[in-house]
């Protein structure tokens, strides 16, 4: 595969922390600083993006949202589905403009029995992986994972908790105001005021998400903590 996957998975000892620690996700959202190695590519009022702890390629992100939920599709309501497939869609394609890919896989995993907060993985394959080695040969952490520095995503979460260097959105104005406007919120970073105007309702992907985009150059500074970047 493009990164060698020389760091062995730990399964058991994987499968011991998920079923009789907390959930992870609230962990991260409530700011438990036993999870400060997360790297956070993306944050809004209502949904999170960070790079994947265990990384089996490149550029592996996870999508979720914020609120406790853990069934993909009867615990969101038609608006929080679509809204959370945005995001993700959003994220995928920064992932895509900063990490070589021939295929991105977009799927949702998790267990009742651990891992239950609903998450999506957003995972690009590497340009010529052998065909044996694709679709859930390389999704798999027993396969072995990307090694990465611890160092550098402390450093990552201190200088996120003097100054989080995020993508976020503008508070959404309460329902009775929306009602009938186009709603789409402003994607600028999190240390910045607000415009006053919002400019992301007739932005086009390629801004929003593209080579160039804020959300792109956010993914490519996070992922030296978790890539050997050339």
């Amino acid at each position: 595969m493009g990164t060698e996957r020389n760091v062995p998975f730990d399964l058991a000892a994987y499968v011991a922390r998920v079923k009789g620690g907390p959930c992870f996700i609230c962990a991260i959202v409530a700011g438990d600083p036993a999870y400060d190695l997360e790297e956070i590519v993306y944050e809004d009022e209502r949904h999170l993006a960070f790079l994947a702890r265990y990384p089996t390629m490149p550029g592996y992100v996870l999508v979720c949202p914020k609120v406790h939920v853990e069934h993909a599709v009867r615990d969101l309501d038609e608006d929080g589905y679509l809204g959370l497939m945005r995001v993700l869609r959003r994220v995928a394609l920064a992932v895509e403009a900063a990490v070589p890919s021939e295929r991105t896989y977009l799927l949702t995993l998790g267990s009742q029995q651990g891992n239950a907060h609903l998450h999506w993985h957003v995972a690009p394959l590497p340009p010529g992986t052998p065909y044996e080695e694709q679709q859930y040969y390389a999704l798999m952490s027993e396969n072995g994972v990307i090694p990465w520095s611890r160092s550098g995503s402390r450093g990552s979460a201190r200088r996120r908790s003097r100054g989080r260097t995020i993508l976020t959105r503008n508070k959404e104005r309460p329902p009775s105001s929306r009602r009938g406007k186009n709603t789409t919120p402003e994607v600028r970073p999190a240390h910045q005021e607000p415009s006053g105007q919002n400019s992301a309702a007739s932005a086009s992907v390629k801004t929003l998400s593209g080579a160039q985009s804020p959300l792109t150059c956010v993914v490519r500074r996070c992922l030296p903590s978790r890539v050997p970047m050339a």
